[in-house]
């Protein structure tokens, strides 16, 4: 486990990382393992519940958007770029998409 010194403070709680229901779908069913954020909201190898399912972050790193592929917007639970790119601009109202935005990517996997 990666030491959580070894990243910035937590800027939020590992229980809200995964909250619209749509996308804890998409992770109950797999199909959703990434998730970006503009703050650290949990540390590798801490662990989280989606309805009863344990789900542990196994990497985090600090992107940036302009380095987003497909396979990472597909990872994110959507079905291409263009679809994760006009979410997040429908929900961050007067946001332009940055390239140079860094966010950090939690990645996770259900415990079996």
């Amino acid at each position: 486990m990666t030491e959580p010194s070894d990243y910035p403070e937590k800027t939020c709680t590992i229980d809200r990382l995964v909250r619209h229901k749509r996308l804890v779908e998409a992770a109950l069913a797999g199909k959703k393992t990434e998730q970006r954020r503009d703050g650290v909201y949990a540390y590798p190898g801490e662990t989280f519940e989606l309805e009863g399912q344990t789900f542990e972050v196994t990497g985090l790193t600090h992107d940036r958007l302009g380095d987003m592929t497909e396979a990472d917007a597909q990872a994110e639970g959507y079905g291409d770029l263009e679809a994760y790119k006009d979410l997040i601009l429908r929900m961050h109202r007067g946001m332009a998409w940055d390239v140079e935005h860094r966010v950090w990517v939690h990645r996770f996997q259900r415990v079996e």
